[in-house]
C-alpha cells in the first residue's frame, strides 16, 4: 500500500474551546468541524509547555521539554537551536517523503531546516539572524498597494488590543500561508508522498482579522471572561496599564473587542483551511492524506485577569487536537478523552506512515486511542514553564483531563481544580480539608515526575520552594549544543 501523505495544520496560540466541535456555539469553524466529523477529537489535549518555542520543540521531536532542553521562553532558557538527533520532518524525509514547512517555524537560526527539505517563512516581527527578512514580508512588500508595513495598524505582536486588518485581505499572512501551501502541492515531487506543515501565525496577537470577520464577532454575544476566586492576585494596575500586559484588569469593552478579534482570526483561518482542503479534494489528494490540526498553546483572553500564555490554566495549556486518518484506517472513535500532548503527534504520524519511531521519542502514538483501545494509556500529562513575565507565573502542572494540580515553585503555592465541575478553574480546592487526600495524591505524582531530575525541586518526598534559587535549566540543552560544537571541531 502506498504511504499516506501528511498535512499538519497548526495555529499559534489557539485555546481548545474556540471550535464548534469542542462545543463553542458562538464561533464559526465549519471546515475544521467537518474535518473533526471524519476523525477523532481529543478533548483532553494539553501542551507540555505553553509558549511558542518549547511547545514547538516538543512537537518537532516528540520529546518532553526536559529532554529538548527548552523549558520555556524565559530566564535561563535557550532558543530552539539545532542538533536534535531525530525530528518529525527528518524521519519522514529519510523515509522518502518530500517535506516542507510553510509559515511560522520559530527556529533558530531562522533558516535552519531541522529536517525539512525547505521552509517558506512567516516569522511575524522576529528577525534574529543578521539580514533576515521573512518570505512573507518580502512578498508583502512586493505586492502591497500603498506606503504601509505589515503591522502599521499600531498593535504590537503581543498586545491585548484588537482592530480590523489595515491592508487588503489578500495581503494578510493567513491568506499567504495557504497560498504557499497550495503552491507546494502544485510544485512538489509527485513521485513521493508529501509531508506539509501549514503553520499559521494567528490567532496569536495582533488580533487583526479583516473587517468582515472582526465585525461578525463584534456583533455577536461572545463568552465572557472567567474570574476565579483566587484571581485577585493578578489585578495589578501597574501591570495592566501596558499595551502588552500579561496581567491586569481591562474594561469589559476592551476585553470583548479582543475576543472579537481573536474569534474573527480563527474564523478567517478556518475559511482559508477550507481553500486548502478544496484544492486537495479537487486534485485527488484528500482521501490518502493524514490530516492533523492542533495549536502550540492557548491564550487566556482576560480569564482570571491574565493575557497571553505560559500559564497552567485551561485557556493557556488546553489545546485543540483533531486527527483524521485516510479512509483505509476505518471508522475512528469520534471523541477520545484520554490525556494527550503535543509529543504524541510525531509517533502518531510515523506509525501511520510505516516509519520506525526513534527511541528518543517520549510521546505515544494516538492510533490505538482512535481505534478505541485505551488499556495501558497514561494516567496524566505533565506541563511546565520557566519564569518569563514574572517569578509568580513559573509553574508545573499535572492533569488527567478531570482534575488539575498546579504548583507555583517560586511562591510555593498549590492549586487543585475539578475540571468536570469547574471547567474554567474558578474554585481552588487546595485549601479545603476534605480535599487533603486528593491534594496529597497529586503532589506525590508531581514529586515522582520531578525527582529523577535531581534539580533541587524535591527533597524527602516533598516539593521544595524555589524562591531566590537559580532559574531551572535542563542540562539537555547544553549537551545538545555542545555536541554540535564537538562535531564542528572534528570536521
Amino acid at each position: 500500500m502506498d504511504k499516506p501523505n501528511v498535512l499538519l495544520l497548526m495555529t499559534d496560540q489557539q485555546r481548545w474551546d474556540t471550535l464548534g466541535c469542542y462545543g463553542n456555539k458562538a464561533i464559526e469553524t465549519v471546515n475544521l468541524d467537518w474535518l473533526a466529523s471524519k476523525g477523532t477529537v481529543f478533548t483532553s489535549a494539553y501542551t507540555p509547555s505553553p509558549s511558542c518555542v518549547p511547545a514547538r520543540a516538543s512537537l518537532l521531536t516528540g520529546m518532553d521539554p526536559w529532554n529538548t532542553g527548552i523549558l520555556g521562553m524565559g530566564k535561563g532558557q535557550g532558543n530552539m537551536g539545532v542538533g536534535f538527533r531525530h525530528t518529525l520532518p527528518g524521519e519522514l524525509a529519510a523515509a522518502g517523503y518530500h517535506t516542507q514547512g510553510v509559515g511560522k517555524m520559530h527556529f533558530y537560526p531562522q533558516r535552519t531546516l531541522n529536517g525539512f527539505h525547505r521552509t517558506v517563512l512567516d516569522e511575524s516581527g522576529r528577525a534574529y539572524d543578521p539580514g533576515f527578512v521573512s518570505d512573507y514580508k518580502q512578498w508583502f512588500d512586493r505586492n502591497k498597494t500603498g506606503d504601509y508595513g505589515i503591522v502599521d495598524h499600531g498593535i504590537d505582536w503581543n498586545s491585548w488590543m484588537a482592530r480590523p486588518y489595515h491592508a487588503p485581505e489578500f495581503l494578510h499572512p493567513t491568506v499567504w500561508t495557504v497560498n504557499e501551501s497550495i503552491r507546494f502541492l502544485k510544485e512538489r515531487d509527485p513521485s513521493k508522498p508529501f509531508f506539509l506543515k501549514t503553520s499559521f501565525a494567528r490567532p496569536h496577537s495582533p488580533y487583526d482579522p479583516p473587517s468582515f470577520y472582526f465585525d461578525t464577532y463584534m456583533n455577536k454575544e461572545l463568552p465572557e471572561p472567567q474570574i476565579g476566586d483566587w484571581a485577585s492576585v493578578h489585578d495589578v494596575p501597574k501591570d495592566g496599564a501596558s499595551p502588552t500586559a500579561w496581567r491586569g484588569v481591562r474594561s469589559r469593552e476592551e476585553i470583548m473587542r479582543a475576543r472579537a478579534g481573536y474569534y474573527g482570526s480563527i474564523h478567517f483561518i478556518d475559511h482559508q483551511i477550507g481553500r486548502l482542503l478544496i484544492y486537495m479534494q479537487n486534485n485527488g489528494l484528500l482521501d490518502n492524506t493524514v490530516i492533523i490540526f492542533t495549536s502550540d498553546h492557548g491564550d487566556m483572553m482576560g480569564d482570571h485577569h491574565l493575557w497571553r500564555k505560559t500559564y497552567a490554566y485551561e485557556g493557556s495549556a488546553h489545546i485543540p487536537l483533531i486527527v483524521r486518518m485516510p479512509k483505509s484506517f476505518g471508522d475512528p472513535v469520534p471523541f477520545a478523552d484520554q490525556p494527550v500532548t503535543l509529543q504524541d503527534i510525531m509517533p502518531t504520524i510515523l506509525e501511520a506512515s510505516g516509519v520506525t519511531i526513534p527511541e528518543t521519542v517520549d510521546g505515544k502514538s494516538l492510533l490505538p486511542l482512535m481505534r478505541g483501545e485505551t488499556e495501558g494509556w497514561r494516567e496524566y500529562v505533565h506541563g511546565e514553564h520557566s519564569t518569563c513575565y514574572s517569578d509568580v507565573q513559573e509553574m508545573q502542572y499535572l492533569t488527567d483531563g478531570c482534575k488539575k494540580y498546579v504548583w507555583l515553585p517560586r511562591t510555593h503555592e498549590e492549586q487543585l481544580f475539578d475540571l468536570q465541575a469547574d471547567p474554567y478553574e474558578c474554585v481552588n480546592l487546595a485549601d479545603l480539608p476534605e480535599q487533603r487526600d486528593e491534594l496529597q495524591k497529586w503532589r506525590s505524582r508531581m514529586v515522582a515526575v520531578l525527582e529523577p531530575r535531581h534539580a533541587g525541586l524535591t527533597e524527602g518526598g516533598g516539593l521544595v520552594c524555589q524562591a531566590d534559587k537559580p532559574y531551572l535549566v535542563s542540562p539537555k540543552y547544553q549537551e545538545r549544543m555542545s555536541g554540535i560544537e564537538m562535531f564542528k571541531n572534528v570536521h
